[in-house]
């Protein structure tokens, strides 16, 4: 066997798929009726343009941007796009781009997936300011709370979860347009901006839509305020 070989063999052996590996989808397009959406996964193709999305707006997501402050070696574009491969083998995490009429508007990510007795994981997101309050991010987290919750090529979770700093309004908006239920507040949760900061923590059960959180998006009402438990 040759050398190119044997690396082919290796490589197909070390990403082999696990029990846990994410089914990933080619992409997930919004249903007749909404705005025609599309979550599809990045790749080091979208460097260029998710850049340039990402510094024209900096001032807009710079409030609330997380990050490690244990971490301080920044990663390549290339090298986190393969973060994310290495993130769905393992069925950690995905990350997808927000993309309207053919253009990356933002992001969505569902992380910190566990399985067994919880299956849960959380759910992150960002958008371009010029498309915010046009009802993209709650489709966004509608499309997929359906796939990850409900859809037979999904991880089958049985909860999602939505954290925001209490100063965030805009996240707040999209917590309340999609049903979320208010669940309480975690004290130092995230380092947001250089800071350990409080997170309001809100959550979506699998049963809390079996019409489908799409579906149940596009015939409600919007309500004053998020759910809160009993």
């Amino acid at each position: 066997m040759g050398t190119v070989s044997v690396l082919e063999s290796l490589r197909a052996v070390l990403h082999r798929p696990t029990e846990n590996s994410l089914r990933t989808p080619l992409e997930l397009r919004a249903p007749a009726g909404a705005l025609p959406l599309v979550l599809r996964t990045m790749t080091v193709r979208d460097e260029q343009e998710w850049d340039d999305v990402r510094m024209r707006n900096a001032d807009w997501l710079e409030p609330w941007e997380s990050n490690d402050p244990m971490r301080h070696r920044l990663v390549t574009f290339p090298q986190w796009i393969a973060m994310q491969r290495r993130d769905e083998r393992n069925g950690d995490a995905i990350v997808f781009v927000m993309v309207l009429d053919g253009a990356i508007i933002g992001q969505i990510s569902l992380g910190a997936i566990f399985r067994g007795a919880m299956r849960t994981g959380i759910i992150g997101y960002w958008i371009d300011e010029r498309y915010a309050g046009r009802g993209l991010t709650p489709l966004a987290v509608a499309m997929v709370c359906d796939w990850a919750l409900q859809m037979p090529t999904g991880p089958r979770l049985h909860r999602m979860e939505i954290d925001l700093v209490p100063e965030n309004e805009r996240s707040r908006a999209v917590v309340r347009k999609v049903g979320a239920r208010y669940e309480g507040v975690k004290k130092r949760y995230m380092y947001i901006n250089g800071i350990w900061r409080d997170h309001e923590s809100y959550s979506l059960l699998a049963e809390d839509a079996p019409q489908g959180f799409v579906r149940r998006l596009l015939s409600d009402t919007p309500s004053e305020k998020p759910h809160e438990l009993s």
